[in-house]
C-alpha cells in the first residue's frame, strides 16, 4: 500500500532580482510555450535511488541548500512586450514536495509512477519555479529522489551540474562553501554580460556567421527524398530508432586517439560523412547543440545556456578520416558562434528562407553525453574483438513523434552501460525506416572498421 502527502521547502532570504532573460532562456522559452500539450516532452526527468537512504529532514535540508546555490531554481518568467522576456528571481517562497510512503520492495515502482506524474505536466513559467520534487519514503527513510526540471530552468549540462552539486551537499558542503570554492555565473549576471557592448558584438558576429554559412550551403541535402508525397501530410509520424552499440563504445576512443581528435569529433565527422554518402550532397549542415560552458563560471551554472551552432562541412563525402579531422576545426569555428539572441536570428533566417537564399538546415546533432560518465564506469569493458563485438549491436524503435518543424533528421548521442547509443528521429518524407537503419549502421561501421584497421 502506498500513501501520499505533501510537504514544502521554504526558501527565505535567497538572492533575488529582476532583469531581462538570457539568450538561452529566451530561446527555450520560445519553444516550450508554443508546444501546448506537447510541452512536457521537454521536461528533464530524474529518478535516483538514495544509497544509503536518508532521513526526510536531511533530504529537505539538502534540497534547500541546492535552491540557495542556484538562482535559476527559484526563477519565474514574465513576457515583456512583443519582443521581451523577464526573469524574476524570487528571494522567498515555497517549493512543494510530493511524498509517497510505501514498502522498500515497492519503492522503485512508486518512484517511476511519481516521476511520470511530475514530469508529465507542463510548467506554468509565470507562477511556478522550474523544479518539481518527489520523495519515496520507506521505514522512516527516503529511498528515492524524483526530480522534474523545466527546460527553461536548466539544460542537460545544467542538470548534470545540479546532480553533482547535490552529491557535494550530501557530503557536507553548503551553498556558501560551494559558491566560495567554485563561483558560478548566475542568469542575471549572464544577461547583464549579454547586454554589454561585448555581448552585443558577440551576438552580431554570431548572426553574421549564420547568415554566411546558410547562404553558402546546399539548398537541399537529400536530393532524392524517400517519400516526398508525405511532406504535406500533417498527420505523418516521425519514427524514432535507437542503435545500442558496445563496439562503438570501444572503437570511438581508438579512432579519436589515432586521428588526434576528440571522440565527439569522430562521431560528428562520421555522421557527416555518412549523410553526404547517402544524400548525394557533398556539403552537409547540422544544427549542433552546444553546451556553451567554455568558462569555469559558466560550467558551474545550472541554467539554460546551450544553444545551436551551425556546422557546415564541405566535401564531406570525400574521405572518412579527412572528414573527421576537418570536423574539429569546422566545429571550433561554429561553436564560437553558438551564443546569440535567438529571436533576432530567427527573424534574419526567415528572411533568407523567404528569398530562397537559405541552405537546408533541418538536420540536428546533439551529443548529450556527460564527460564525467563513461560507458565502462559501472561495467567491465568487453575483451571480445571488435569484429565479434559489432554482432552484439541492437536496433530498436522505441516510439514515434508528431511532426517537428524544420526537422528532417535529428541524431542524439547517449551513454549507456557498456555501450554508446545513437538515437535518431527522421521525417519519413525524407528518410524511411530502412534508410534510418542504413544510416545508423553505416555510422557505426565507419568507426568500427577504422578501429579494426588499427589492429583488432
Amino acid at each position: 500500500m502506498t500513501t501520499a502527502e505533501q510537504r514544502t521547502i521554504r526558501l527565505d532570504s535567497a538572492r533575488a532580482g529582476t532583469g531581462p532573460a538570457t539568450w538561452g532562456q529566451r530561446a527555450i522559452w520560445g519553444v516550450v510555450t508554443r508546444l501546448g500539450d506537447d510541452a512536457p516532452r521537454y521536461n528533464l526527468p530524474v529518478d535516483l535511488p538514495l544509497t544509503p537512504p536518508r532521513p526526510l529532514s536531511l533530504v529537505l535540508a539538502d534540497l534547500t541548500e541546492l535552491l540557495l546555490l542556484h538562482d535559476s531554481l527559484h526563477t519565474r518568467f514574465l513576457p515583456a512586450g512583443e519582443d521581451g522576456l523577464e526573469q524574476v528571481v524570487d528571494g522567498s517562497g515555497e517549493l512543494p514536495v510530493e511524498i509517497r510512503t510505501t514498502s522498500v520492495a515497492q519503492a522503485a515502482e512508486a518512484g517511476a509512477s511519481l516521476l511520470e506524474e511530475l514530469a508529465g505536466r507542463s510548467f506554468d513559467h509565470t507562477r511556478e519555479w522550474p523544479l518539481r520534487v518527489g520523495l519515496v519514503e520507506s521505514d522512516g527513510l527516503v529511498h528515492r529522489l524524483v526530480l522534474a526540471g523545466a527546460h527553461t530552468g536548466m539544460d542537460y549540462w545544467g542538470l548534470g551540474r545540479l546532480l553533482r552539486d547535490l552529491e557535494s551537499i550530501r557530503s557536507g558542503e553548503t551553498a556558501e562553501s560551494l559558491r566560495g570554492s567554485r563561483p558560478s555565473l548566475q542568469p542575471l549576471e549572464a544577461a547583464e554580460l549579454q547586454a554589454s557592448p561585448l555581448g552585443r558584438r558577440r551576438d552580431e558576429a554570431a548572426r553574421r556567421y549564420w547568415s554566411e554559412q546558410l547562404t553558402a550551403g546546399p539548398r537541399q541535402i537529400f536530393r532524392e527524398p524517400a517519400a516526398p508525397e508525405l511532406a504535406d501530410d500533417p498527420h505523418r509520424m516521425f519514427p524514432n530508432a535507437l542503435l545500442r552499440s558496445p563496439a562503438l563504445a570501444v572503437a570511438v576512443g581508438r579512432v579519436a586517439a589515432e586521428l588526434e581528435v576528440s571522440d565527439a569529433a569522430v562521431l560528428l565527422g562520421a555522421t557527416s560523412h555518412q549523410l553526404a554518402r547517402m544524400s548525394g550532397s557533398r556539403d552537409v549542415l547540422f544544427q549542433v547543440v552546444v553546451g556553451n560552458r567554455f568558462q569555469p563560471a559558466a560550467a558551474a551554472s545550472v541554467s539554460t545556456v546551450a544553444q545551436e551552432a551551425l556546422f557546415r562541412l564541405t566535401d564531406a563525402d570525400r574521405d572518412f578520416a579527412d572528414a573527421v579531422r576537418r570536423t574539429r576545426s569546422v566545429a571550433f569555428a561554429a561553436f564560437r558562434h553558438a551564443a546569440y539572441d535567438k529571436w533576432a536570428l530567427d527573424r534574419e533566417v526567415a528572411l533568407l528562407v523567404e528569398k530562397g537564399e537559405a541552405a537546408d538546415h533541418s538536420y540536428w546533432w546533439n551529443d548529450t553525453r556527460d564527460p564525467g560518465v563513461g560507458p565502462f564506469d559501472t561495467v567491465e569493458q568487453p575483451r571480445a574483438p571488435l569484429s565479434e563485438l559489432i554482432g552484439r549491436t541492437e536496433l530498436s524503435w522505441p516510439t514515434e513523434f508528431l511532426p517537428r518543424k524544420n526537422v528532417s533528421v535529428a541524431v542524439d548521442v547517449l551513454t549507456a552501460p557498456g555501450a554508446l547509443d545513437l538515437a535518431m528521429t527522421a521525417d519519413p518524407a525524407v528518410l524511411g525506416r530502412e534508410g534510418m537503419e542504413t544510416f545508423l549502421r553505416g555510422v557505426e561501421r565507419l568507426i568500427v572498421a577504422e578501429a579494426i584497421a588499427l589492429g583488432d
